[in-house]
């Protein structure tokens, strides 16, 4: 979408699809359990399910309801109760939440008055509202939470909830790395109208000739990490990853066993056999950068992560996504928690970003190395806690999102971030190095039948 596509009477239509559109995935992960299993804490690194409904009609009442809206407070008295920043994740199960009716009824009410201002509102009174970027907000936090609330479907316990089909089978033959040529590419973004704030503004970054992977890393591959020794050997690790290997004991991904000559994995209650073709999730940046060394590589960094999905050598400008400006589809990337865990390797050739780069979007958040800091030039827009709050050394940016992410909250510029020991998050990574004299002859395995 870009600032000029739409006039006022499309955009409203597009705004209530999209609010529709997340709140029937919001309505499906709670739905999907019973109230005690709303309101139980299944990991203190996450919210019982319950806290993050309310959360995300607390956000809309407070951006939408009265600031956009200018109407009175549905329920002033629960700010403070779903303040992401006064109530840290352990303590949110003491809380007096709002019990999962009353929580369900908060939001529609919500919602309700949502639809009624939205009939009215001026799409070019302030920069909030231009091209409805509050509502676009609120879409994308909201989806936010959605994945948050997959993750904790990941880590809690008893039989299966959800279900959906399996990704598609791969059709291309994709390996090996890609060769990326030294020079200087747009990075960020001035003009997509729902960009958030820590995406902005496009800057002009160059980079010496690099290669990437083709494709993420993938489970046959660390699995060969993983047998060579690589959790026993601290030459792998940085200091601070050897330290947390040990504390945590770490031998293998998140959510992997030992299945007799081999690994399982358990996705949302069901224990199935690891398929060395599918991108390794649940590995944190310590893990991924261990392996990286481990391989004789390294992770990319952002501007390197960003140049290799949006770069075109042919035009010389950056795309929205690595297969053009247009929105993705089913046929481009693992996307909108159709299925619930990552694709093969090669099930996404018209994905493919034009240097040949595949499965950039979507499948699995990838590492990168880069500390989470504005671009040059950023501005905090429209609150300093979205982004501007968490910059510094604490948090490493990933990039490109994952099967559990919406296509509302996932373009070629968007940006996530968190701590290096984190793992519950559907994260992967592909690793990247420095292009030598004869870095050229080797590239990607050319797109074609499997």
């Amino acid at each position: 979408m870009t600032s000029t596509q739409w006039d006022e009477e499309t955009l409203r239509d597009r705004i209530a699809a999209e609010l529709a559109r997340t709140r029937v995935r919001t309505a499906g992960l709670t739905d999907a359990v019973d109230d005690d299993d709303l309101t139980r804490q299944h990991s203190p690194l996450m919210s019982p399910l319950v806290w993050d409904l309310a959360h995300v009609g607390n956000q809309e009442e407070l951006w939408l309801v009265r600031d956009v809206g200018g109407r009175e407070p549905v329920r002033r008295d629960i700010d403070d109760l779903y303040d992401a920043f006064k109530q840290p994740r352990r303590d949110r199960p003491a809380l007096p939440l709002l019990p999962p009716r009353e929580a369900r009824a908060y939001v529609a009410t919500v919602r309700k008055k949502v639809h009624d201002l939205l009939e009215r509102v001026r799409f070019t009174d302030r920069p909030l509202v231009a091209d409805g970027f509050a509502f676009g907000m609120i879409v994308q936090h909201e989806q936010q939470h959605d994945e948050t609330m997959l993750a904790t479907h990941q880590l809690r316990s008893g039989p299966p909830v959800l279900a959906a089909p399996s990704p598609p089978e791969p059709t291309a033959r994709v390996g090996g790395e890609v060769l990326v040529p030294a020079g200087p590419f747009t990075m960020g973004t001035s003009t997509d109208p729902w960009s958030l704030d820590n995406e902005r503004p496009a800057h002009t970054v160059d980079l010496p000739a690099y290669l990437i992977d083709a494709a993420p890393v993938t489970n046959g591959r660390y699995r060969e990490f993983i047998a060579d020794g690589g959790y026993d050997e601290p030459r792998w690790w940085t200091p601070a990853g050897w330290a947390h290997r040990r504390a945590e004991g770490l031998t293998a991904p998140m959510h992997w066993r030992r299945d007799g000559d081999g690994w399982a994995y358990r996705r949302f209650g069901r224990w199935a056999p690891v398929r060395d073709d599918e991108p390794v999730v649940h590995v944190c940046f310590h893990e991924a950068e261990a392996f990286a060394a481990w391989a004789g590589k390294r992770l990319p960094t952002e501007a390197e992560w960003e140049k290799a999905a949006r770069w075109d050598p042919a035009t010389g400008r950056s795309r929205r996504y690595p297969w053009g400006d247009e929105e993705p589809t089913a046929a481009h990337a693992n996307l909108d928690q159709r299925h619930l865990w990552p694709a093969p390797v090669g099930a996404y050739p018209a994905g493919a970003s034009p240097l040949g780069v595949h499965q950039l979007i979507g499948d699995v958040w990838e590492w990168t190395s880069t500390t989470f800091r504005g671009h040059p030039g950023f501005t905090a827009f429209p609150y300093r806690e979205y982004s501007e709050v968490f910059f510094g050394d604490d948090h490493r940016v990933l990039r490109g999102g994952s099967f559990g992410t919406d296509r509302a909250a996932c373009r070629g510029t968007f940006r996530n971030w968190d701590y290096p020991i984190r793992r519950q998050i559907f994260s992967g990574f592909r690793c990247a190095r420095d292009a030598g004299p004869a870095a050229a002859a080797r590239r990607a395995v050319p797109t074609g039948d499997a």
